[in-house]
Parts: C-alpha cells; structure tokens; sequence
C-alpha cells in the first residue's frame, strides 16, 4: 500500500525541482511516512529540513540540485542574490584567495544554512542588485574587506585605481545605493570616482 502512495506521489513531482514539506502535502496522507520511504529507496534527497530534491539523472549520473532553485524554495522567495568572494578576484584588485563560501543577499533570513552538499550565508539586508554588475562587487569588497584576508592596504590601493578607470555614474550609483557608511567616505572622501 505504502509502495502505490509513493508511487503516486512521484508521478505527481518533476524531477530536478526542489520541493518543501509543504508542498507534498497535498500529494499524500500521510506525507512524513511517504517522504521517509521515498528518502530511504533514493528516489527522492533530502536537501535540508524540510525540503526534498528529486533528482534529474544525466548520463554521467546524478544531477545535483541547481544552487538558484535550493535558495529560492529555502527561502520561499525570488529575491536574492547568490555570490561569492571569489567574484572579487575578477576585478583584477589583487584578491586571489580562493574561498569554500557562497553568501546570500536577501530580505528574509541571516545565519549559515547548509543545503544539499553547498555551505550558504545568509545576508539579510535591504538593497541589492537583481545581479552582481563590476561596480556592485567593487563597492561589496570594500564592505567586506576586513573578512578577506588579503593584503588590506594593497587591495584598497588598486580598489582606487580601479575605481577611477570605471564609469563614474555606476559606481557612484552602486556606492550609494550598496556601500557602508565607511564604504561611502573611503570612495567620496578618497576621491576615487573620477569626475
């Protein structure tokens, strides 16, 4: 009996989509039971409390959820971003390190989630771009470069230089609209947005 219900279930679910709890429900019971089951023969992962991956199989085997769609259902939410310190080291500013982080920038949660196999941070914050343009992570590694560890005096110096190579009506958008308070008096006060 519990082999149809799952069954069922399954034939109700997309593979390579993201399910919460929540959204199971409807499908089922008896949904923790079926959930178990279907957790336990490998047809569907559990990716984090609550949420549940049905995979899509590719020739080379399993394919892993897309990060996009494991925040989105975490957060019940298509407003974020997803991104990295190690965007900065495209800005050509000196960063080199490599870091095991991706960081989230929303408007609901704040705290390290861990979500299929990916380490997440969570940044609760008010505004942030519907994607990660030069001038946004220029102004972001500023705001974060006591996180880094980089050369600090070195890496501000060339944010300098860098700064004032790049279109002075973005950046000075993006400070404004993303910067600290510190952030905003190091590039206005620096002079680093060529007039």
């Amino acid at each position: 009996m519990i082999i149809a219900k799952t069954d069922e279930m399954l034939r109700r679910l997309r593979r390579g989509q993201v399910y919460r709890r929540s959204d199971l429900e409807q499908h089922s019971t008896a949904v923790d039971r079926h959930l178990g089951a279907l957790v336990k023969e490998g047809a569907l992962q559990k990716v984090a409390p609550g949420m549940y991956y049905y995979p899509k199989e590719s020739a080379f085997g399993m394919v892993p959820p897309k990060e996009e769609m494991l925040v989105r259902s975490f957060l019940k939410d298509n407003r974020f971003l997803v991104t990295s310190p190690n965007f900065y080291n495209n800005l050509g500013v000196g960063t080199t390190q490599l870091y095991n982080k991706q960081v989230v920038y929303n408007h609901k949660r704040h705290g390290d989630y861990k979500l299929g196999n990916t380490n997440f941070t969570f940044v609760k914050k008010p505004h942030f771009p519907k994607r990660a343009t030069s001038e946004f992570l220029l102004v972001d590694l500023v705001n974060n470069l006591d996180t880094l560890a980089e050369d600090k005096k070195m890496v501000l110096s060339r944010v300098a230089d860098k700064a004032r190579k790049m279109d002075p009506k973005k950046l000075g958008k993006a400070v404004k609209d993303y910067g600290s308070v510190r952030t905003q008096k190091l590039f206005n006060n620096g002079r680093w947005i060529s007039a």
